[in-house]
Order: C-alpha cells, then sequence, then structure tokens
C-alpha cells in the first residue's frame, strides 16, 4: 500500500489495482474510505486504479488540523497524489461527495487534468443541488418494491425536519439499483469505513463558491463524462445533464436500472460506459 506526504505532512495512503494507465478515484461518503469503490466493476481490467483514502479515513492518517477537512482543503491532497505518481495530467474519476472535490481541484489545476468521470456527482460546488422534487421523483420510481412503503414514510418524515440517522435503515435501499444481499453488506459497511467527524466538516461554511468555480473550469478543455443512474436522485438523469453541460466536451450517460452506485447494480453496463470514455481520452491524447 503505497503512502506519501501531504503539503501539511500528513501521511496519506492510496490502494493501487489493475492494469493499464492509472486512474485516480476519489471516493465519496463524505468522507468514505476508499474500499467501498471495490474494483469499480472490474475497471480494473481497462486502467489501474488508484483509489485515495482521504486524510482522515481507510488507512491515511488523521490530520492535526480537522478544519483541513474541508472540502476545498482537500485539494491539495489529490495534486498531492498526482505528483507522488509522477503524472502530468491525470485521469480522475470521482463518485458521489467527491464530484465536488473533484470539480474544485479542475477548477484549480485546469492543466493537471486530463479527464473527468463523473459518477453519480454531487455538484453544489456548482450550485447544482439535487432538491426534494428530484428525491420525490426517483422514489416514484420505486414503486411496486417490498421496501418502497415504508422507505417512502422515512423520506416523508426526512423532508419534515426527523434526523436522518433514524430513517437510515428505511431510506438506503433507494441508492440501490438492486436491494438484494451484496446490497445490504455494500450499505452495512458505511458505518465503519465513514469518519464522522471529517463528514461533518466536509461542507463546512466556505467550502465553496460556485460563482467563481463556474468560472474557473471555463478553462478546464477536456472530456467529462457524468454518469447518472436510472434511479437516483442525487443526482437524477436530469440533473447529471445540467452538470454536463458547464463544461464544453461534457457528456451525460445514463445507466438503465442503476442508482447511485451504478458499478454495483450493473457492472457490465458501468464498465462498458467508463472505459470506452476513457479508451477515447487516451486516443485522443
Amino acid at each position: 500500500m503505497p503512502t506519501f506526504s501531504a503539503y501539511d505532512g500528513t501521511t496519506l495512503a492510496c490502494h493501487v489495482e489493475g492494469e493499464g494507465e492509472p486512474l485516480i478515484c476519489l471516493p465519496g461518503g463524505p468522507m468514505r474510505a476508499s474500499a467501498y469503490l471495490g474494483d469499480l466493476g472490474r475497471l480494473t481490467a481497462h486502467r489501474t486504479l488508484v483509489r485515495l483514502d482521504l486524510r482522515g479515513t481507510g488507512d491515511s492518517a488523521a490530520p492535526e488540523d480537522t478544519a483541513t477537512y474541508r472540502c476545498d482543503r482537500l485539494v491539495d491532497d489529490v495534486e498531492a497524489l498526482r505528483e507522488h505518481l509522477g503524472l502530468d495530467r491525470a485521469d480522475i474519476l470521482a463518485h458521489s461527495a467527491a464530484g465536488n472535490l473533484a470539480l474544485l481541484h479542475a477548477a484549480a489545476h485546469p492543466g493537471r487534468v486530463r479527464s473527468l468521470a463523473l459518477i453519480t456527482p454531487g455538484a453544489r460546488a456548482l450550485g447544482v443541488e439535487a432538491g426534494e422534487q428530484d428525491w420525490r421523483d426517483a422514489i416514484a420510481l420505486r414503486q411496486g418494491e417490498p421496501w418502497y412503503e415504508a422507505g417512502r414514510a422515512a423520506w416523508d418524515a426526512y423532508f419534515a425536519g426527523a434526523a436522518l440517522d433514524d430513517l437510515w435503515p428505511d431510506i438506503v435501499p433507494f441508492l440501490y439499483g438492486r436491494w438484494d444481499a451484496a446490497a445490504m453488506d455494500h450499505a452495512a459497511d458505511d458505518a465503519h469505513q465513514t469518519n464522522p467527524q471529517a463528514r461533518s466538516a466536509y461542507y463546512a461554511d466556505g467550502a465553496f463558491d460556485p460563482a467563481a468555480t463556474a468560472t474557473s473550469l471555463a478553462a478546464v478543455d477536456v472530456p467529462v463524462l457524468v454518469l447518472a443512474g436510472e434511479y437516483d436522485g442525487g443526482p437524477t438523469p436530469g440533473r447529471a445533464a445540467e452538470i454536463a453541460a458547464r463544461f464544453t466536451h461534457g457528456r451525460v450517460a445514463v445507466q438503465a436500472g442503476a442508482a447511485h452506485y451504478p458499478w454495483l447494480d450493473a457492472p457490465e453496463d458501468f464498465r462498458r460506459t467508463v472505459a470506452a470514455f476513457l479508451d477515447r481520452t487516451s486516443a485522443a491524447s
């Protein structure tokens, strides 16, 4: 397991697996250890995955200054990993909340990014957020599932102001295209893979300036894939298209039957879409 030093001396870890050119993989959660990404539906057959454990998660050390858990403060850690790998320009894949981190990194270092694959990304950094109606539309797509009624009631309680943690067991099935044993195990791992202190600091005040980020991203003239799940509420396919439209070379792909973890819901479909995108990037560079 390779390690390297961040700008403040914090020891960070990354996990390397696969064949081919390196692909930096940033985990969401926020602040969940990268282990939950697994091999991304055997994307390892096409690329060498370099999964970064963000500071304070997985095998990376916790920083002395917990304010450095804020999303914008993590940009320098991504840049440190790129330098550690000796890459002039990096292909970066980011999932969920890490979509914000990838966007901020690209805005700060546009010349160091070769491509961006944003998988069911958060885009608060651009001022694009999933709202209550987005989730209600996604929830309605799951009617007929045995867990639907309990889940819908839990979402109603959440929208009314109830604490999410208390409702999570009934809400979490909506994040998976299939609520089977594999999905249940994957969801259960969240509790011990996530740093709660870091999670609470990730979106702290001051993390985002959407207008400034949008202006800076105008200089990011690279291929960008935004992959959405058909059943996901954050982002919905419509919101994903909105994110992709912010880029000159942005495109959206919607994976049928998938929700927030598309590589689990249909590994072959996910692998085919992302590998084709990365192959085109390599051929064009």
